[in-house]
């Protein structure tokens, strides 16, 4: 689908992000994995438009795409905000798809009713988003992410404050959304949560790609076949 080349963020005589080169696939849950400070959020924050890269390109089907352009494919949800914290999730919800238009997931319209059954927001609904716990509020903030039309919804830390059961369920809601055709790029800090929901990964390390593929492609590269655990791999490689 889109293609990231030699991308690089500066601040001053620091270098977060260097020649960073990937690619993202249709319909996959594309993993992030990296350690605090290796330029996850500022990966995310130059696709989603938030920062100005110092270089690079995001093209597809070899053409760079114009900002326009990845605005219109690429949805950025970042971690620990609290959007219209004096209204309710239901407001938000409703708002989304209302500014947004109606999203269609396999020939059906999703609507805000749907959102809310998939990620177990029913109790909230009524609740002011400033008055959630953190778990709570990211819920609801991937609620107001799958409402979005965009293919590709980029997703910082979708699991902070879940408890396990709560990171199954949501874990699988996005697995749906990827089966129907949406493209999930996902920021993962917790390395075990990452093997578990996606399909590739893109390695991280102090703003350098150390490895892009699938957990068996990453072995192999590793000189470690076979391996089935993406700690040992990730800190194989780098």
């Amino acid at each position: 689908m889109l293609h990231v080349a030699n991308l690089t963020k500066r601040y001053g005589h620091l270098t977060a992000l260097s020649e960073v080169s990937f690619s993202i696939r249709p319909g996959e849950v594309l993993g992030l994995i990296g350690p605090n400070g290796s330029g996850k959020t500022t990966l995310f924050e130059c696709l989603g438009g938030v920062l100005p890269a110092d270089g690079g390109t995001i093209s597809e089907d070899g053409r760079a795409l114009t900002e326009r352009e990845r605005r219109a494919r690429v949805f950025y949800l970042p971690d620990a905000i609290a959007p219209w914290p004096a209204q309710t999730v239901r407001w938000a919800l409703d708002f989304t798809a209302g500014f947004f238009g109606v999203r269609h997931v396999s020939d059906t319209c999703l609507t805000p009713t749907d959102v809310a059954a998939q990620l177990a927001l029913e109790p909230l609904l009524d609740s002011p988003i400033g008055t959630l716990s953190k778990g709570q509020r990211k819920r609801a903030l991937l609620g107001i992410g799958l409402l979005t039309p965009q293919p590709i919804l980029l997703a910082d830390e979708p699991f902070d404050g879940l408890d396990l059961r709560q990171t199954r369920e949501v874990a699988q809601t996005l697995r749906a959304h990827a089966v129907s055709g949406r493209t999930m790029f996902l920021s993962i800090h917790q390395i075990n949560d990452a093997a578990r929901v996606c399909d590739r990964f893109v390695l991280l390390s102090s703003g350098r790609v150390c490895g892009e593929g699938t957990l068996d492609e990453l072995s192999a590269v590793a000189h470690k076949p076979g391996e089935r655990n993406l700690e040992d791999v990730f800190l194989a490689l780098t």
